[in-house]
């Protein structure tokens, strides 16, 4: 989890091609973020409120 303009997001980090979330659609279930981010190999992207990012932007991740 990040703080990203005063709440948390959760983040999961995939290292493969599967990018299946069962654990972050579960913390999203339980605690209803404002959103989440999924860092991978993918594109990016936004599904069921998991906004994707790859891996050679997670520096475009920040706080302002």
């Amino acid at each position: 989890m990040i703080p990203l303009k005063g709440k948390i997001i959760p983040v999961e980090v995939k290292s493969g091609g599967n990018v299946s979330a069962v654990s972050l659609n579960e913390y999203i279930r339980l605690f209803n973020p404002a959103y989440s981010i999924r860092i991978s190999e993918k594109n990016f992207g936004l599904e069921n409120n998991i906004k994707s990012v790859p891996l050679y932007a997670v520096f475009c991740i920040c706080d302002e």
